[in-house]
């Protein structure tokens, strides 16, 4: 891009879209230049002042196929040289000259756009790209600030354009190939515009004046579908509805405004309403859309279907709905333009062509010199920022603009020399906060102000259709594929550094033949190499800044390519901990593009060594696959990091980073041995794996450093062996070593290292105890704790690996492991018990298992008279004994019951008492005599009362004691009268005693009693209170007993009169037989009883809890029967026939499977057939056939009905109401005929 800045040339307006950026310059140049390879597609003077704006039709520019047919090729060639030149060229030897020198650009759907221009030099320019005669160049007399050409412009020849005038024009119709003018100020013009609007004179087009009168009009843009036009003056932002896309009927809504939003109202709006040129973008929702869309499938599918659905919903907003950006002076305005139609609400039936309405206003403290939207979510701003004398400098400006007419181009030349570089912010919409911000380093920024900068934005998916289509360039150019590079350096986004100037960009057309002559018009030149910018291949958005004097292209960081700029750079440290931070590198869009396009010598080259091969991988095999490359590279990365600084003799510092970067045994061993080689064992033995790897690493490496250090540095090699797990080396190899030691006396417990006596050879021996227990041999570890006194270790062996039938030989030794001998006298039984208490505690939990027999230990301990550690033993089996459920467990202690109570009483009296309680092996008076000796009361108490003599115990607590509450308590517990008179005859001449008789007596004795023998006369404190109380309290427990007498009285009246409805009640059975001859069963049928009848609403026992029979329960008779097959039943016809179970209680008939008459049975057990029992409780009447009725008319069809049921269970409930007739018999016998 180097031509673009020639003969001190600067650009002053710049557009970039599809795969075209166009540049206007200040000397009225314009440059296409094509991408992604920035070469120069054409050069052409349009003007002869600044050009102060760029507009393309159509817009966005048809792409580019990623690929052409060969004969598709041809074609577009052979049109493109065989193409005439224009209709309206030159037929004369001389135009036919110049129409051969006209450049010959390929005829691709790409390069069919019209670019228009507009310039300080009053001129519109509408130049097509391949047929460059057909040109339209119109003068309107006013410096024009903007154009914007139609989206359709092919078709309807329709551009807008406005300026210092204060006028949008509208101009329609102009002719191709000539240059016009639209002053309107001449009748000579005027006639020319009128003969040729009727078709007599020169058609010269049609300009209609659409608004005017608020001043500067210093932006125009159509929106993305053509329907609205948005153009900013200084009294603010106007929307109108173009002709696009309307229907006939709507034909008059066409370039009527429908929305007005008026700029801020300060003072220094004001003065530089003006001199700031706003910047105005239709929101590309589609191409913005895509690259947020493919970001969140992901996240989408993660989600179940329906939030996926909601999510995608709430993103999604209306089509029709065209949303516009504008940034003007210091303000951000995002408005949505919505389309007409017939209103609603109170607005219904009115017809509406749009309207206009603003969704959200941000204040910036800048000047807005470019504005986009980045994603959906983020607002990407260049800013202009204002130096400290901003306000006074613009002030002058406004008034200087307004005095010249704008006329001088804003180059930079003439403007002070004080402004601040120009930043790139990112804006979240949201919160409104600011993201991220880069300040960009331009050339001669000082001079420069907000109208000099530019902002264009190439969406992601059109920039990766513009590197897809370059196949396509280098055929129509005549090249192949071989010269593609794909070779990317690291650039950050939005930063300075990472800025792609133009000057310093691979352009054939900065040679110096690329002269640009004015008014000359030059093409691409073929012999050039076209490659495509490395920033260009990047995925994602692409940002172009325009300054006069640079173009910087900004895109998202890569850190592949970082990654290889730090490897080219030979940063290892930095390049592994970027790779160790970001493994994705190695999967990302650098090996896609290196799939997809040949490497360029600058990339990494493979290795073929199987050096890093991961044979067993500990992560899921789908991680695993996906960070395989990632893994090796960073391997790879860290073996040049540690040789590196191996080569600088940096070996401590590579000793830590070979524990970084080092994961595979085979590593491992290699850098180990290479240490172990330079003798460098110190820097590199705190960094080897402690643990065991999969592979593992060969123990050998293992036993080389630590027989170096049992050799050398023997408390180190006591740290290592403690570190490291024993699983990582041959224990045998090492225990040889360190026994080696012993045998050959390179130790000894005499030899004093570093002030300290054995410290070696005790380093030597515990080592060989825990290497012995590790191999398993317990007892050979055992002893060489025991010649190190290490009580810890040695208890810990006996008791995990029960190795205490070693030290039966010598108990009290055993108990004494942690009692220093010098201090024995003089320590205290606390101190004593905290020292023997793990050795007791072995000792219990070995006699429990029956390892240690209790006798051992007992008479070991009282043959040297240790009866503190008796105590300690007695103690610790006791609790055992306790803790544990009495079913469970044996007392161990029961078999030295006596000795157990001598040492109780002498070291711990409450475990006497518990002792005393709870054994019964002890001999009572052995138990006496101790307690005596001791003179503990209660314990003797209890015994006494243990053993019957209650009198001499309560002696003893009125005696020794003097406790009056205990001996109460005391004859509480006995329950004895005696007692009780005892206690009263000694209380009766101590009024302390009768007062506590009283108060605490209850109602233990008849009050009266107590009261009676209390002799006259004897003055009593605290009588009066004393007898309140007892009285008190015998009225309370009258009170108690005489509401329990009757709730008692209720229940058993209710009770009986339950039981006499059930012994009344009647239960149908059906006969059940069962193979034992004389035995049947009966099944219960439904028999109701009347509510009335029952005095509880508790249901008898063979009534189910309901007050009827249960259905298709079944009741064995002999059950029923229990409590009455002792004797035989007395009937009035004097039948003295015993009844049995499954026998009619009248006619002593067995019950039949087929019994064909109902059967009725009493909760006596007594079951009757129903005319026998008729006609045993109403003899010489007449059955009512309905009571003895079979029911077979209801049988026949499946049973009887309910409505037959009841009356049936009514009529035979009245007529056996009188209960079972046998039992009634008997009581009547029994009563002397009297009920």
């Amino acid at each position: 891009m180097g031509a673009v800045y020639r003969n001190g040339d600067a650009t002053s307006s710049f557009l970039v879209a599809g795969d075209k950026m166009i540049v206007g310059t200040h000397n009225g140049n314009i440059h296409v230049i094509q991408l992604p390879d920035f070469q120069s597609l054409l050069v052409y003077q349009a003007h002869t002042a600044s050009v102060t704006s760029l507009s393309i039709s159509p817009y966005p520019p048809p792409s580019i196929p990623p690929a052409l047919k060969p004969e598709a090729i041809n074609r577009v060639v052979s049109q493109t040289t065989k193409r005439p030149s224009s209709r309206h060229s030159d037929s004369s030897p001389a135009g036919q000259r110049r129409s051969r020198e006209l450049p010959q650009i390929p005829n691709i759907p790409s390069n069919n756009i019209f670019i228009g221009s507009s310039s300080m030099d009053g001129n519109v320019r509408v130049q097509p790209l391949v047929e460059l005669r057909d040109v339209q160049l119109r003068n309107f007399a006013r410096p024009v600030q903007a154009v914007a050409l139609s989206p359709d412009f092919r078709n309807d020849r329709t551009y807008l354009s406005g300026g210092t005038a204060g006028s949008l024009i509208l101009t329609v119709g102009a002719p191709q190939g000539r240059s016009t003018s639209s002053t309107t100020g001449t009748a000579t013009a005027a006639a020319a515009g009128w003969l040729g609007s009727i078709g007599i004179g020169s058609n010269t087009g049609k300009d209609t004046v659409l608004h005017s009168g608020e001043g500067t009009i210093s932006t125009i843009k159509w929106s993305l579908s053509g329907k609205y036009v948005v153009w900013l003056n200084e009294h603010g932002i106007k929307i109108m509805r173009s002709k696009l896309h309307l229907d006939s009927a709507d034909a008059e809504d066409a370039w009527k405004r429908i929305g007005h939003i008026d700029r801020p109202q300060t003072d220094e709006w004001e003065e530089m309403a003006g001199v700031w040129k706003g910047r105005a973008e239709w929101i590309d929702d589609q191409a913005i859309g895509s690259e947020e869309e493919e970001k969140e499938s992901d996240a989408l599918g993660q989600l179940s279907p329906a939030v996926a659905k909601l999510s995608q919903q709430a993103q999604r907003h209306d089509k029709t709905i065209e949303r516009l950006l504008v940034g003007w002076g210091g303000t951000i305005w995002i408005i949505h333009v919505h389309p007409g139609g017939v209103g609603v609400g109170k607005n219904a039936g009115e017809r509406s062509i749009g309207r206009a309405e603003i969704v959200k206003i941000l204040r910036m403290d800048c000047i807005i010199s470019g504005i986009s939207l980045y994603t959906q979510s983020l607002l990407l701003v260049l800013a202009y920022c204002k130096p400290d004398d901003e306000e006074e400098h613009e002030t002058e400006d406004a008034k200087t603009h307004r005095r010249s007419g704008s006329s001088e181009p804003t180059g930079g030349i003439r403007r002070r020399h004080n402004a601040l570089p120009p930043e790139l912010r990112l804006i979240d919409l949201t919160s409104q906060a600011e993201v991220d911000k880069d300040s960009l380093t331009v050339s001669r920024f000082e001079g420069l102000s907000s109208n000099d900068y530019h902002l264009g934005v190439l969406p992601a998916n059109r920039a990766a259709s513009v590197v897809a289509s370059r196949g396509t360039l280098e055929a129509l150019a005549g090249i192949g594929t071989d010269m593609w590079n794909v070779a990317i350096n690291p650039r950050s986004l939005f930063s300075s550094g990472a800025s792609i100037r133009s000057r310093d960009s691979n352009d054939a057309t900065s040679s110096p033949k690329a002269g640009i002559p004015g008014g000359s018009v030059r093409g691409p030149s073929r012999t050039a190499s076209r490659t495509v910018h490395p920033n260009l291949v990047k995925p994602g958005a692409k940002i172009f800044i325009h300054s006069p004097y640079d173009c910087i292209l900004a895109t998202k960081r890569d850190l592949g390519d970082h990654l290889d700029w730090l490897l080219e750079h030979q940063r290892y440290q930095d390049a592994w901990e970027l790779l160790n931070e970001h493994p994705d590198i190695m999967n990302g869009p650098s090996e896609k593009l290196s799939e997809r396009f040949p490497s360029s010598p600058s990339q990494r080259p493979s290795t073929s060594d199987d050096f890093y091969e991961d044979t067993a991988s500990l992560v899921d095999d789908q991680i695993r696959l996906m960070n395989s490359s990632a893994e090796k590279e960073k391997r790879r990365i860290g073996e040049l990091w540690i040789q590196e600084l191996v080569a600088e003799g940096n070996w401590t510092r590579a000793a830590q980073v070979a524990a970084k970067v080092i994961n595979t045994p085979h590593q491992w061993e290699n850098w180990i041995y290479a240490f172990a080689g330079a003798n460098k064992f110190d820097e590199i033995v705190d960094y080897i794996p402690p643990d065991p790897m999969h592979p593992p690493i060969p123990g050998t490496v293992y036993e080389i450093v630590l027989g170096h250090y049992i050799q050398t540095d023997k408390p180190r090699f006591k740290e290592l062996l403690d570190r490291w797990r024993t699983e990582l080396f041959d224990v045998n190899e090492v225990t040889t070593a360190l026994e080696n030691q012993l045998k050959f006396r390179d130790v000894r417990e005499d030899s004093v290292e570093d002030g300290e006596k054995g410290r070696d050879w005790r380093i030597v021996m515990e080592s060989l105890a825990r290497l012995h227990e590790v191999n398993g041999r317990y007892r050979d570890a055992l002893r060489c704790y025991i010649r190190l006194q290490d009580a810890d270790s040695a208890m810990r062996l006996i008791r995990d690996n029960h190795l205490a039938d070693a030290v039966t030989d010598d108990v009290p030794s055993f108990i004494a492991l942690r009692v220093p001998e010098a201090q024995l006298s003089r320590m205290s039984i606390s101190e004593l018990d905290e020292a023997t208490s793990e050795a007791i505690t072995l000792l219990v939990d070995e006699a429990q298992r029956g390892l240690i027999k209790p006798e051992v230990v007992v008479t070991q301990l009282e043959e040297k008279n240790l009866n503190t550690y008796l105590y300690f033993y007695f103690r610790g089996l006791w609790r055992e004994y306790r803790d544990r459920p009495v079913d469970e467990s044996v007392s161990l202690v029961d078999d030295f019951a006596d000795l157990a109570v001598h040492i109780f009483a002498k070291y711990d009296r409450e475990l006497l008492m518990d002792f005393l309680k709870v054994s019964t092996s002890y001999t009572f008076e052995e138990a006496v005599q101790e307690c005596e000796q001791a003179n503990y009361i209660p314990e003797l108490v209890y015994l006494y009362s243990k053993t019957g003599r209650m009198k001499q115990a309560l002696y003893l607590i009125i005696d020794r004691l003097a406790d009056v509450s205990q001996a109460i308590s005391f004859a509480k517990e006995q329950d004895d009268p005696d007692l009780w008179d005892d206690l009263l005859d000694y209380s009766m001449d101590k009024p302390r005693f009768i007062r506590a008789l009283l108060e605490e007596v209850g109602t233990s004795i008849n009050p009266i009693t107590l009261i009676r023998r209390i002799p006259e006369g004897l003055q009593i404190p605290g009588l009066r209170e004393g007898l309140k109380h007892i009285m008190k309290e015998h009225e309370i427990q009258y009170s108690i007993s005489s509401g329990v007498a009757r709730v008692l009285k209720s229940e058993v009246a209710a009770a009986q009169n339950q039981l006499r409805s059930g012994q009344k009640k009647g239960i149908k059975f059906e006969v059940v037989p069962h193979a034992p001859k004389n035995h049947a069963d009966v099944e219960v049928k439904d028999v109701s009883i009347p509510a009335a009848k029952l005095s509880s609403p508790i249901a008898t026992p063979l009534a189910g809890g309901t007050g009827t029979t249960t259905p298709n329960e079944s009741l064995d008779i002999n059950t029923l029967t229990d409590n009455h097959s002792g004797g035989k039943q007395q009937q009035p016809i004097h039948d003295h026939r015993e009844l049995k179970p499954g026998y009619c209680a009248r006619c002593h008939e067995q019950f039949t499977e087929w019994e064909m008459e109902t059967l009725v049975g009493f909760a006596c057990g007594h079951v009757y057939h129903i005319t026998h029992l008729l006609e045993y409780l109403h003899p010489g009447e007449d059955i009512d056939p309905a009571l003895v009725g079979t029911g077979d008319e209801d049988r026949s069809r499946g049973g009887r009905f309910v409505g037959s049921k009841v009356t049936h269970a009514r009529l035979l409930r009245d007529r056996i109401e009188g209960g079972c007739p046998v039992c009634r018999s008997k009581r009547e016998v029994v009563g002397g005929g009297h009920e």
